[in-house]
């Protein structure tokens, strides 16, 4: 079966980005199942000399619609003259990044890459003028038309998403309103669902305030806001149940009892999250019309230059961008054909530039390729 075409923004140059990256895609039977685009430029993969680099080997192409199966393509996004001062933040590292993000998050929009996996940035260096967004998250929402989007961090056993992104702690309650709530709940479980494989996935909301209020004791938001939002959730067919005081819900492990997680603001679901899972998590950003996934780790500068940094929360970004776009692939054949029962064909050829899902403007990549084997 001909691998998916998969796009790797390199992130801030600086940081453990191109560490990663390599680590990952040296590994076995990485270019079997993906046909791996990266965005950068040929002195920052060069600027990684550690044990993985020995057996790392790329192509130079002019664009992602010459990339060859079976090789780590490489399209230049930035000038080889950006200084690189690998473990440091700076400013030319992170306009690098910025163009980076920019060139792929094109092709994502038009098509011409099947997913997108993310490495790591630092936001406090990107350059207003050209990335004058909170993260990853906004700038894909916008970008790619998508009315909203949902913040969803997971592994296999755990699904977390949140109705406030990066936003001040002092805002949040401001933020989490009814509408706001059941909208994150709609998102989640149209991807539970299209892009998981979950027929009817259940889904847990965590309350706003300590305890979940305590009856109104503590605040009235999770009885005027919070219920009726889970309320209003179910009588549209999505099974959510809820509020669950946060701390108590993960301390007594009730999350694996639930396919989802709709957590309040950022660190409510995060900080449990990554106590859980941190190094094998992956941030999937939800509700778009193509599929993008990052690691759950930042630049980490610290460790730039040690050949230390762990690949498995790249390796299973990667991963998880090739089974949401089998399984979004696979409910649409489902939902198009409900009462016809045949063999899935993942990979469809189609020609350039016709519409579906999976790729940008809701379609898959420009000449996206059937499943026949290279000869």
């Amino acid at each position: 079966m001909t691998p998916l075409q998969i796009g790797i923004s390199i992130g801030d140059p600086n940081g453990i980005g191109p560490e990663v990256v390599i680590k990952s895609l040296v590994r076995e039977g990485i270019l079997d199942m993906i046909t791996p685009v990266i965005y950068a430029s040929e002195a920052t993969l060069k600027s990684y000399q550690g044990e993985a680099a020995e057996a790392f080997s790329y192509t130079v192409v002019d664009s992602a619609e010459a990339a060859e199966d079976g090789r780590v393509n490489l399209v230049l996004a930035f000038p080889e003259d950006f200084e690189l001062n690998p473990g440091e933040p700076t400013e030319t590292g992170g306009r690098a990044a910025a163009l980076a993000l920019e060139q792929a998050v094109e092709d994502l929009k038009e098509g011409n890459i099947d997913g997108l996996v993310t490495a790591p940035i630092n936001k406090s260096v990107m350059p207003k003028e050209g990335f004058p967004y909170p993260g990853h998250t906004e700038m894909l929402t916008e970008r790619l038309g998508a009315e909203e989007s949902l913040m969803f961090l997971v592994t296999n056993e755990l699904r977390v998403g949140v109705v406030t992104n990066h936003i001040p702690v002092a805002e949040v309650a401001a933020k989490v309103t009814k509408k706001a709530i059941v909208d994150k709940l709609k998102i989640m479980d149209a991807a539970l669902r299209s892009d998981f494989g979950l027929q009817r996935p259940v889904i847990a909301v965590l309350g706003l305030n300590p305890h979940a209020g305590d009856n109104g004791k503590i605040g009235m938001e999770d009885i005027k806001v919070v219920r009726p939002a889970v309320e209003a959730a179910k009588k549209e067919g999505i099974l959510a149940m809820g509020p669950f005081p946060a701390d108590g819900f993960f301390g007594a492990g009730k999350q694996h009892d639930f396919d989802g997680v709709l957590a309040m603001y950022h660190d409510q679901g995060l900080i449990p999250f990554k106590a859980l899972s941190f190094g094998k998590g992956v941030n999937y950003t939800a509700g778009l019309p193509a599929i993008r996934t990052s690691p759950d780790h930042g630049t980490a500068y610290d460790l730039v230059g040690k050949d230390e940094a762990n690949p498995a929360s790249f390796i299973a970004a990667l991963f998880r961008a090739h089974e949401a776009f089998q399984h979004r692939a696979r409910h649409e054949e489902d939902a198009a054909n409900p009462l016809e029962s045949r063999m899935h064909l993942v990979y469809k050829k189609r020609p350039r530039g016709e519409g579906g899902k999976g790729g940008g403007k809701g379609g898959p990549r420009k000449g996206a390729r059937s499943g026949k084997p290279r000869s």
